[in-house]
């Protein structure tokens, strides 16, 4: 379905408003509302573009490993209700890339159910990439300069100019680091919600990925987390996903997938990953 470029851009202007800011104001800390020195808003645009190509072109170079959990809470203790799934993404002797599952246990979730869309958004959106072939679809807002730990970054707002048939797309912040121009943390959710009527609603929740810099060159998402309540008509949902990358290895040199220090087959039953609280990301 396709919505009216004014449509978007009234929904950017509430959401970063009413939703999206408060939040990213208790996150992070002041920000400098200047212009970038040496360098254009437009240049910086192309530049972080064109790189974000070339990461895209290198990541799929690389093997690692994804850890996926997601689960339905009341309050902030989780009820019991679990997706979850590890797998390693390598290649075959042919080049080919494959997914080895490691660990699926039967869902638990009640509340929800996962559904195409958040199998895609988890693997295509949440480690969110915007490269020069995608720059002409967004409407980009520079809003200012921003320290993340020890980095300098630019940030921008984006929103797509417009909801073209079933695409999906990110809409939210992204901060750009101002030496490596890449992105090196999103905030926001994929868009659009899908509400075909009653009891037959896809919603999505705003969700942080931070990346870190892999073989000193490319910065790779290592940590997405999501928590927010889903507003269903039927009634409210609040859950949690997170997460987890590692493992990062490029292709081209001997890669045995290991778990628990045995090499992982396609047949192999394994018992689950240890189950540790994640170390807390930089607010």
């Amino acid at each position: 379905m396709t919505l009216p470029l004014r449509y978007v851009r009234l929904f950017l202007s509430l959401i970063f408003v009413f939703v999206l800011l408060p939040v990213l104001r208790a996150q992070d800390g002041p920000l400098d509302k200047s212009e970038p020195k040496g360098i254009t808003v437009d240049e910086v645009v192309k530049r972080f573009a064109a790189k974000e190509k070339e990461f895209q072109t290198a990541r799929d170079l690389y093997t690692f490993r994804q850890d996926v959990k997601v689960q339905t809470l009341e309050g902030d203790t989780p009820d019991g209700g679990e997706y979850r799934q590890v797998f390693d993404v390598s290649f075959d002797d042919k080049g080919h890339k494959v997914r080895t599952v490691v660990f699926a246990p039967q869902s638990t979730l009640v509340r929800v159910g996962m559904t195409t869309e958040d199998f895609d958004d988890i693997e295509n959106r949440l480690p969110f990439v915007l490269t020069s072939d995608e720059i002409g679809e967004y409407d980009i807002l520079y809003i200012g300069q921003q320290k993340q730990d020890e980095l300098s970054t630019y940030v921008f707002d984006i929103a797509p100019k417009q909801i073209v048939g079933k695409k999906r797309y990110f809409q939210g912040r992204i901060w750009v680091d101002d030496h490596d121009f890449q992105i090196v943390k999103t905030f926001g959710k994929t868009v659009p919600d899908i509400k075909k009527k009653k009891n037959n609603e896809n919603l999505f929740p705003k969700f942080t990925t931070w990346r870190e810099q892999i073989d000193g060159k490319y910065w790779f998402p290592t940590y997405t987390r999501a928590e927010d309540t889903l507003k269903f008509s039927i009634g409210d949902v609040k859950i949690r996903e997170i997460i987890k990358y590692t493992n990062y290895q490029r292709f081209g040199s001997k890669v045995t997938i290991t778990y628990q220090g045995e090499e992982v087959k396609k047949s192999d039953q394994k018992q689950p990953p240890p189950d540790d609280k994640p170390q807390e990301k930089p607010q």
